[in-house]
């Protein structure tokens, strides 16, 4: 590849969800070459894996890798650990980080990212955090997406040899509804991607969980039509 190919790359974090298909989409609209990246850590709703290849497929992703990482091997969160039921929307305490958080994910996917990028040439990495209609996850806040961002320019050879190193957070400040307008005016196939913590067997949604309540509300406020079909109206 040439130098000038790899000055378009960018490493974007595809989950196979709403958020991480629209990122996709937004960085492919920004003319970067896109190195989609996907993790099986464990996670119960491993069916968002398969999500990912359609998603990576049909936004036009030049590469799409899937790694594993035995994160899941941890527990301590309901979407790794069988013994830990995944709770209700209504359940959920809004002052509280709910037990649906996985320990240090994002900081050990965006490593993974950040090493990925330094091999390729990228520049930029994408992630699908969101601060506004989410679950109240500390590594989602846009001081989260900039702290990582220093410290991936202090401890990289291209961070401190080279031009450094961008993290994207699109979707940071919006809402899932403006995410959900973005993403359908760049033509993304939302029923491709599945967002439930806990589906069934054959990928339906429950309809309950907290992802998925968010998503149904934010098809609702956008006026976009939901596509996802779920197990239970909730």
């Amino acid at each position: 590849m040439s130098v000038e190919d790899k000055s378009r790359n960018a490493v974007v974090l595809l989950s196979g969800g709403l958020d991480s298909a629209t990122v996709l989409a937004i960085a492919r609209d920004q003319g970067h070459r896109c190195i989609a990246l996907s993790f099986d850590y464990g996670q119960r709703h491993h069916v968002e894996l398969i999500s990912a290849k359609k998603v990576a497929t049909a936004g036009g992703a030049a590469e799409h890798r899937i790694l594993t990482l035995p994160i899941g091997e941890l527990g301590g969160s309901a979407l790794t650990d069988d013994s830990i039921d995944v709770p209700n929307a209504s359940d959920k305490d809004q002052h509280d980080i709910p037990i649906t958080y996985v320990p240090a994910r994002n900081t050990i996917f965006l490593s993974m990212a950040l090493g990925l990028a330094e091999i390729t040439g990228s520049r930029d990495i994408y992630i699908g955090a969101n601060a506004v209609d989410y679950s109240g996850y500390p590594d989602c806040r846009p001081e989260f997406i900039s702290a990582f961002e220093r410290l991936a320019n202090l401890a990289t050879r291209e961070g401190v040899e080279g031009d450094g190193f961008r993290i994207r957070a699109p979707l940071v400040d919006m809402s899932k509804a403006d995410i959900i307008r973005a993403g359908a005016a760049l033509g993304v196939d939302y029923s491709l991607t599945v967002s439930c913590y806990d589906p069934s067997a054959e990928g339906l949604a429950c309809g309950v969980c907290d992802s998925c309540r968010l998503r149904a509300n934010g098809f609702e406020m956008a006026g976009v039509a939901d596509p996802t079909v779920y197990q239970s109206a909730g």
